[in-house]
């Protein structure tokens, strides 16, 4: 129970770590486009910049996990791609209310299908490693 507490201490550090890298990156970078730009930032590069930075913070924070989060960090995984199928549902019925264009229900549907095929191999992932703590009889 100690190695689990000790992990976790470590996961919500590397988390704040993340945070504050990630505030003090995207305060860095709301001066440097507000200097450069003359006082207004395109909007396109603003919102590349935030999801370049998610990526990175996303990507330190997965590898700094141990090994015993795992599948907690899986079935949270399977309840935000459940999110994603549920927005691309809405966008997908778009047609129904007739305000949306034939791009937004294509790319809703490949979402649909890209979230699906996550959430049904996230559930194998997670029953392979709860599998592993099983006893064998």
């Amino acid at each position: 129970m100690d190695d689990l507490d000790a992990a976790i201490e470590k996961l919500r550090a590397a988390a704040d770590a993340a945070r504050q890298a990630a505030q003090t990156y995207s305060d860095q970078l709301a001066v440097a486009g507000h200097v450069a730009s003359g006082g207004a930032i395109d909007p396109f590069v603003f919102r590349l910049a935030i999801f370049a930075m998610a990526v990175f913070v996303g990507y330190y924070v997965v590898w700094s996990v141990t090994p015993a989060l795992h599948t907690p960090l899986m079935s949270e995984t399977n309840a935000i791609s459940s999110v994603i199928v549920v927005g691309a549902l809405l966008s997908v019925g778009v047609a129904a209310i007739d305000s949306g264009s034939t791009f937004a229900r294509f790319v809703g549907f490949i979402a649909l299908i890209l979230s699906s095929i996550n959430i049904f191999g996230g559930f194998l992932v997670t029953e392979r490693m709860l599998a592993m703590y099983k006893k064998k009889g």
